[in-house]
């Protein structure tokens, strides 16, 4: 995958050079593409997912992708929603995530594909947004706890082993930011915030976590089998 970066006045853009480029010929990227109405009037939405931000499902030729822009949460929110501290494009959450789903996207993880980010300034602030290839099929381990089996938590515990093993402290990782596909492949999305780390006790805290958000599902047992899986992974 190789990063590309592309700045319209006070737009910064971070995109996968290998899936869209800005000359004729190729899918375009520029500011229109982070514009939602821009998808609306084409007749290109294909649908939205629940939660706070409203990321939307659009048809982008042969691949569907995800649009999210970044929300914030919590009392910060009633200052304002979707505006951050600016301090450079490269320190943005946009850039910040893009650039480390690609690392862990590189190692063979199973994360979604980054297409691009966007960061537009606006004074001492700025607003972001995120696509990535949308996963066809998955849902989230959450709608799944009522007819998951052993072998899937199994695979569940051995997928977020794989993650720890390659340094990702994951800051939110709960029963919606694991999704399983058809198949049965367990993926982890959403990575605004984490970071690479050395091992340490963020191992335990991202479980422990995880153990609170099944429990909110009333599936608390569940991390049992999650948990073996976790440490069937030999260092």
């Amino acid at each position: 995958m190789r990063l590309a970066t592309l700045q319209t006045g006070k737009v910064y853009i971070l995109y996968d050079a290998d899936s869209l480029c800005d000359a004729d010929g190729a899918p375009q990227i520029g500011p229109p593409t982070f514009d939602p109405d821009h998808w609306r009037r084409q007749g290109l939405v294909t649908g939205e997912a629940p939660g706070r931000g409203a990321s939307l499902f659009l048809a982008a030729g042969e691949a569907e992708w995800v649009l999210r822009p970044y929300r914030r949460g919590g009392l910060v929110a009633r200052v304002s929603e979707s505006r951050y501290l600016w301090t450079g494009a490269e320190r943005s959450r946009s850039f910040r995530e893009l650039r480390l789903t690609a690392h862990l996207f590189s190692l063979g993880l199973p994360v979604p594909r980054p297409v691009a980010a966007v960061t537009t300034r606006h004074g001492p602030g700025y607003e972001a947004a995120l696509i990535t290839v949308r996963l066809s099929g998955a849902r989230a381990l959450a709608e799944r706890l009522h007819d998951a089996d052993d072998a899937l938590l199994a695979r569940v515990g051995a997928t977020v082993r794989r993650f720890h093993d390659a340094g990702l402290d994951h800051v939110d990782l709960n029963a919606r930011n694991l999704l399983i596909d058809d198949d049965g492949t367990v993926w982890l999305i959403d990575f605004d915030r984490c970071r690479l780390r050395a091992p340490g006790k963020w191992q335990e805290a991202n479980l422990e976590r995880l153990a609170r958000s099944l429990a909110k599902f009333d599936a608390a047992p569940a991390m049992a089998a999650i948990r073996r899986g976790y440490d069937s992974i030999q260092d």
